[in-house]
């Protein structure tokens, strides 16, 4: 095949999720809504970390880089699907679509070892209390930080660096409301068989690992904390749940994709939507309802806020 390895399909176009206009509304209704609760969510909480002083630990910087890769996972996505919701011909450029692609890809990539890095980080506080600010210094969690930022670009450009040479010739057709690696991969005009499951394995392993790894140590420390009956261990149970919930929501609907490859096409427009819509959205509400100190250092900020407009 003559230029093989040149691209010449210079837009995808997206089908998109339907064509009826009222339920084209509702989306635009429902996704504008929840996109711009979790985008003041997660931001009012990036506020708050940076802001009070008594959130200056490993635990909260943790959580404001997770809430600042939710809305690098919004961006990603959300704001060209609201953007397409009332458009009849929804196209991406080409570059555009593996732009989209390897952020996507670096921020799961990213998420992945810094959820690890939270367990980890309650691990120490709940088994060994007395070394947690040693174990859990600046430079450790600055390490952490940079090694989750690496093992994201090093795999967003592994699945890449196979894919931007492939021979795309049409059709080009994508029948989603963004670029998603798998359904890319199917538009090639060769044989695809390996390379989508060398993909398939590559995204599924380190999902389902790193998700079996993290349940594994949630147990352990839940049954650790069990064994003591204070208030602290109920605070700790309450913050293990909480992590909890956020693992199965960030892992579950990517882990569903990629190991069920017999999915219908509407579930996994479904699971898509969970996954760039709502858990972004989850997240903040978890872990602001769920911890007493967070929402106290939250009325703070807004008070000396509030404070600060009055005096200027």
């Amino acid at each position: 095949m003559d230029g093989a390895n040149h691209s010449v399909v210079s837009e995808f176009v997206f089908l998109g999720l339907t064509n009826s206009w009222e339920v084209q509304l509702l989306r635009f209704v429902f996704i504008s809504t929840f996109y711009i609760a979790s985008m003041m969510g997660n931001s009012v909480i990036m506020l708050t970390v940076t802001s009070d002083p008594h959130l200056h630990s490993p635990m909260y910087f943790l959580l404001a880089n997770l809430s600042f890769l939710d809305l690098g996972v919004y961006s990603a996505t959300s704001p060209k699907m609201i953007y397409d919701l009332f458009r009849k011909h929804k196209v991406i450029s080409f570059s555009g679509c593996i732009a989209q692609i390897f952020f996507i890809n670096v921020i799961g990539g990213v998420e992945g070892v810094m959820l690890i890095t939270m367990a980890f980080d309650r691990y120490v506080a709940i088994c060994k209390p007395l070394h947690y600010l040693t174990i859990m210094s600046p430079r450790m969690c600055i390490s952490f930080l940079v090694a989750a930022w690496m093992t994201g670009l090093i795999h967003s450009t592994v699945q890449l660096a196979f894919v931007v040479n492939l021979p795309f010739r049409g059709p080009n057709v994508l029948d989603s409301f963004y670029c998603d690696l798998p359904r890319l991969i199917k538009l090639a005009c060769t044989d695809t068989y390996q390379l989508e499951s060398m993909v398939t394995a590559n995204s599924g392993f380190i999902s389902v690992g790193s998700f079996i790894i993290l349940i594994i140590s949630y147990i352990v420390l839940i049954l650790t904390v069990q064994k003591h009956s204070s208030a602290g261990s109920s605070k700790a149970l309450s913050t293990l749940s909480a992590h909890i919930a956020v693992v199965v929501l960030a892992f579950g609907p990517f882990i569903f994709v990629y190991t069920w490859p017999s999915a219908s096409i509407p579930l996994d427009k479904f699971l898509a939507i969970f996954d760039s819509v709502l858990t972004p959205f989850l997240n903040p509400v978890i872990y602001t309802f769920r911890n007493q100190e967070m929402k106290v250092a939250m009325r703070r900020v807004c008070r000396q806020l509030v404070s600060y407009r009055k005096i200027s």
